[in-house]
């Protein structure tokens, strides 16, 4: 496996200082147009500032060294707070945005100021693209040969499955903000920029659903990454002194993991010699794959 690790808080910096800058932007923006669709967008991108500082929150507090009461850290309170991202783009982001754009489409108010709010939706649409890069570069770190999409099935890395989802509900409604903030400018129908808000809040939702789930996962407890379980496996099957490997079992506790496993050593191997072996091999599993944080080795005559 490769030893290159995605920086989970460089992604995380890089989408809160462009969330920051974008969302003052459009806010003077929506101010001077009365555009709903980029209030919409305004109150988007503080949601997404807020939600860095969120993300912020939980890497530093994963980082407590583990105690009496939880011995195998608190690596796994990132996912609490990754899901509280998730609930905050439903909610502030999603919901709010098709309200805003319900209520327009119900007192719709011509859109002023065109160009203004087309060049901020153009600069923001080029800070989130930046952005999106950042987290990408990450992301492309620990990847592999795997495609985008079955990475996002597979990680466990849920701040870089938050940001990326972020970012890519950010930019895609960037562009949906401008075409119909456009469409409504050129036609004089300001119910155009009202769908446009409508179609940014379900565009959020949606993502926040997929996020949700992707955490939840992780909450409820998920394996280490199958290439990472079977290149254990295999090193572990490759020892001279183990006989059989029954099971090998992994659970995801933040940004590491712990490892169970039952083997079955030769059978001329003493106990005092089988307790050295072991306690060697648990030695060498945590050296040659630093994800594992934790490592169980149990001795069997059977599974």
């Amino acid at each position: 496996m490769s030893a290159a690790h995605g920086n989970p808080l460089r992604a995380i910096l890089f989408a809160f200082g462009a969330n920051f800058g974008i969302a003052i932007g459009k806010t003077v923006a929506a101010f001077f147009t009365g555009s709903s669709s980029m209030m919409a967008e305004a109150i988007h991108s503080f949601a997404d500032t807020g939600n860095q500082l969120l993300l912020l929150v939980g890497l530093h507090r994963a980082k407590k060294p583990a105690d009496l009461e939880h011995p195998l850290g608190y690596g796994k309170v990132s996912y609490f707070w990754s899901f509280m991202v998730a609930i905050m783009l439903f909610s502030v982001g999603g919901c709010f945005s098709v309200y805003e754009g319900w209520h327009k489409l119900h007192d719709p108010r011509p859109v002023q100021h065109l160009a203004l709010g087309v060049g901020v939706l153009v600069l923001s649409i080029l800070l989130e693209g930046g952005s999106m890069l950042g987290c990408l570069r990450e992301i492309n770190k620990i990847r592999g040969k795997r495609s985008l999409w079955q990475w996002l099935n597979a990680s466990r890395n849920s701040e870089l499955v938050v940001v990326f989802g972020e970012d890519f509900a950010a930019l895609f409604g960037l562009m949906i903000a401008l075409g119909f903030l456009v469409v409504a400018g050129v036609t004089d129908d300001a119910r155009y920029d009202a769908y446009g808000s409508i179609a940014i809040g379900l565009l959020l939702i949606v993502v926040a659903v997929f996020v949700s789930i992707k955490v939840k996962a992780l909450l409820i407890g998920r394996s280490a990454d199958p290439e990472l379980v079977a290149a254990i496996s295999e090193a572990i099957a490759d020892d001279p002194s183990i006989r059989e490997v029954y099971n090998v079992i992994t659970l995801q506790m933040g940004a590491r993991a712990m490892l169970a496993a039952k083997i079955r050593l030769r059978d001329d191997i003493t106990i005092a010699v089988a307790c050295e072996k072991i306690n060697r091999l648990e030695e060498q599993i945590r050296q040659s794959f630093p994800e594992i944080g934790w490592c169980f080795v149990e001795p069997d005559i059977k599974d």
